[in-house]
């Protein structure tokens, strides 16, 4: 399997995680990519058209795209165990990562805003409503800390990821400080080996 990445992106942080939990991190090999909304990377978008990462190339040859799937994907090809296969349990996991590739994708969105765009473009009510959406899932995902408990699934994966990518990108923010049983959750969640071994360059 090849994985098509680029170093920062905490929706291929998430998809590493997951390989390295289902131990399928020997069998991925990293390709490296440059997605861009301005300048598209014409190989990448051979195989994804949206020309984004992560986009996996399987052994059989498929194309797959975007997190939701490959780690879907990566959880069937494993033991299977990151994904309850259905019932209320499985629904659950799933509005999980929802709520945190929500987060990411509004981080995302802020930081092409306030670091591509150029600055006499640059939109501040946008920005705002952005981390209001950040702000709002951070909250949200304090609510549930208490439930988290030593959860390993798709869900707390993305969580973590979600919450890495904020220490990395938007430090400033101090989101532990209004969250502090989530920061509990995560400092204890991000010792996981397969945090660790994925952990994002420092910014």
């Amino acid at each position: 399997m090849k994985l098509f990445h680029a170093v920062g992106s905490p929706f291929v942080r998430k998809c590493l995680v997951c390989a390295h939990e289902l131990n399928l991190q020997e069998r991925l090999e990293l390709a490296p990519a440059a997605p861009s909304p301005i300048k598209r990377d014409r190989a990448l978008v051979a195989l994804n058209p949206l020309g984004t990462v992560p986009t996996l190339m399987t052994e059989e040859g498929i194309s797959l795209y975007d997190s939701p799937v490959i780690c879907e994907y990566l959880n069937s090809v494993g033991d299977g165990r990151l994904l309850p296969a259905s019932g209320a349990k499985r629904w659950a996991v799933l509005v999980d990562q929802a709520l945190a590739d929500g987060i990411m994708d509004a981080a995302l969105s802020t930081r092409y805003e306030t670091a591509v765009r150029p600055e006499p473009l640059r939109w501040s009510e946008w920005v705002a409503g952005q981390l209001d959406k950040v702000g709002s899932g951070v909250t949200e995902l304090e609510r549930r800390a208490a439930e988290l408990g030593d959860r390993i699934d798709i869900g707390t994966i993305a969580m973590g990821c979600a919450l890495g990518y904020l220490d990395f990108r938007f430090a400033s923010l101090g989101w532990p400080k209004s969250a502090p049983s989530l920061a509990s959750w995560f400092e204890r969640f991000s010792q996981r080996e397969s945090m660790v071994a994925t952990r994002l360059p420092a910014s």
